[in-house]
């Protein structure tokens, strides 16, 4: 992996990193902030339970030793800062993080839930230099988890009405975040990064339907359903009720609104759900299995 020159800070944010911790390395955002870092010569280290030294979440024991030469970390819980406990936790490793002389964070938070902000608080206590980096429904979720199998199945079935959400594309996040760990300006700030309109979920499954040239719906379930069908798959029950709850709590209409940090921060415009629906379809990663289409939730 390429290095940048290794320089330190002398106050503020004026200076450049030696060497960046990127937790959840491998995932949606992690990997891009990843290459995004490579890319502008900054060294990396990528916090995984596969890495070496290797970072787990669950096992504290495995914090320090990632931690060590690093000066900047982009501080990403799994299996989301919104879920009940998150805070404690990034709290906890925050703290470690300073005393270990880290001076610039760069947390990834979700928009509008109330853990999420708590463990924004927990950052900001640690007395680093820190930046926030708000997202909502990231837009990759639809080819890069869980949904890319609905997708593919014909149904996507999610215990959400007909609200507003302006889906995020995971560059515009990591893109934001990468500027925040290198650059200038960015301290004590909030990005409340979104995409640059409001679709439905069924308008979203609409454009990837067209995108993919194939049937696909969207099916609003109660939480109760949505549950028992993540469990059905062999997902944790608490892991499938929380995330039914915190998709509760945050699609209420509280996120329904666009704002100009992309364009602000990266000057250039977010990326189009569209764009994306065009691109994840020509991959082939919702091609259709073989044989009928399944409902998803039988």
């Amino acid at each position: 992996m390429a290095r940048g020159p290794a320089l330190r800070w002398t106050g503020g944010m004026t200076a450049t990193v030696s060497r960046t911790l990127v937790l959840a390395g491998t995932g949606k955002t992690g990997r891009r902030v990843v290459s995004g870092l490579a890319a502008r010569g900054f060294p990396v280290r990528v916090g995984s339970r596969r890495a070496d030294p290797p970072f787990d979440w669950q096992d504290d024991t495995t914090w320090e030793p990632a931690l060590r030469g690093v000066d900047a970390a982009y501080v990403a819980f799994y299996p989301d800062a919104a879920f009940p406990g998150a805070a404690g936790t990034v709290g906890a490793f925050a703290n470690l993080a300073v005393a270990c002389g880290v001076r610039r964070l760069v947390l990834l938070a979700d928009r509008g839930a109330a853990e999420a902000e708590r463990c924004e608080q927990a950052v900001r206590d640690a007395g680093a230099e820190w930046t926030v980096v708000r997202a909502g429904f990231i837009t990759q979720n639809f080819s890069e988890a869980f949904l890319a199998e609905l997708v593919r199945a014909g149904v996507v079935a999610l215990p959400v009405g007909d609200v507003g959400e302006p889906f995020t594309d995971a560059e515009d996040i990591a893109d934001v975040a990468v500027a925040a760990l290198t650059g200038d300006g960015h301290a004590g700030r909030i990005h409340d990064v979104t995409g640059p309109r409001l679709l439905t979920f069924a308008d979203a499954v609409g454009e990837i339907a067209a995108a993919a040239r194939r049937e696909v719906r969207y099916l609003p379930v109660t939480p109760e359903r949505f549950v028992a069908a993540l469990t059905g798959r062999g997902v944790p029950a608490e892991y499938a009720t929380q995330l039914a709850g915190l998709l509760a709590e945050v699609f209420d209409g509280r996120r329904a609104e666009v704002t100009d940090t992309v364009e602000r921060v990266l000057g250039r415009p977010p990326r189009d759900f569209a764009d994306y629906a065009r691109e994840a379809a020509a991959t082939g990663v919702w091609d259709a299995p073989p044989g009928p289409p399944a409902e998803p939730y039988a």
